[in-house]
C-alpha cells in the first residue's frame, strides 16, 4: 500500500500567502458576462476582453489598458536611440506600431499608450510588459542592434531598450 506525501508531511493552512505578482490593474471581482469598455468597445466574454460587436444589454466597465490610459501608468517602457535610429525613425516607429496592431487584434489589452520624443532618442510606452517585450523583440530581429530587458518584480514594470 502507498502513503500519500500529505501523510508524513501535514499541510500548514495557519500561514497568509502572500501573491506573488500585485497588478493593480487586474479586476478584483469577476466581471458579469457580457461587460464592454465604453472607451475602446473592448467585449468582456467567456472569461477574457475580446474584440467582438458589442452585444446588447452588456454591462459596461472600463477595461485594464483604459484604466492604465486614463491613470497614465504604463507597465511598459520601450526606450529608442542610436545613430541608425535617428537615420530611420519613421521605419522603426512604424516597426513598433505593425508590432501592436499584430498583438492588439488578439489581444485587446495590449496597447501602445504614448511615443514620446526624449533628447537622444524616443520612448514608447505601453499597457502591457509582454507587448512592451515583443517589440524590442521585433527590433532586434529586423535591425539588430543592443537589446537589454529590466524587469521589476514588485511593480510588475518592463524596461527595453533598444540602441542601434
Amino acid at each position: 500500500m502507498k502513503t500519500r506525501f500529505t501523510d508524513f508531511h501535514p499541510v500548514r493552512r495557519d500561514r497568509m500567502v502572500q501573491e506573488t505578482r500585485h497588478d493593480t490593474y487586474k479586476a478584483k471581482h469577476k466581471l458579469p458576462e457580457p461587460t464592454v469598455c465604453p472607451q475602446c468597445g473592448a467585449v468582456f466574454h467567456e472569461g477574457r476582453w475580446q474584440w467582438l460587436s458589442k452585444p446588447a444589454q452588456a454591462h459596461e466597465e472600463m477595461c485594464p489598458a483604459c484604466h492604465r490610459i486614463h491613470d497614465e501608468f504604463p507597465a511598459g517602457y520601450v526606450t529608442l536611440s542610436g545613430s541608425f535610429f535617428k537615420d530611420h525613425r519613421e521605419e522603426v516607429l512604424q516597426l513598433a506600431r505593425n508590432e501592436e496592431a499584430r498583438a492588439k487584434a488578439e489581444h485587446p489589452l495590449k496597447r501602445i499608450m504614448k511615443i514620446e520624443d526624449q533628447d537622444d532618442g524616443v520612448q514608447i510606452t505601453t499597457t502591457d510588459i509582454h507587448l512592451a517585450r515583443g517589440i524590442g523583440e521585433a527590433l532586434h530581429h529586423a535591425y539588430q542592434g543592443e537589446l537589454e530587458y529590466h524587469y521589476n518584480e514588485q511593480e510588475n514594470l518592463l524596461r527595453v531598450v533598444w540602441e542601434r
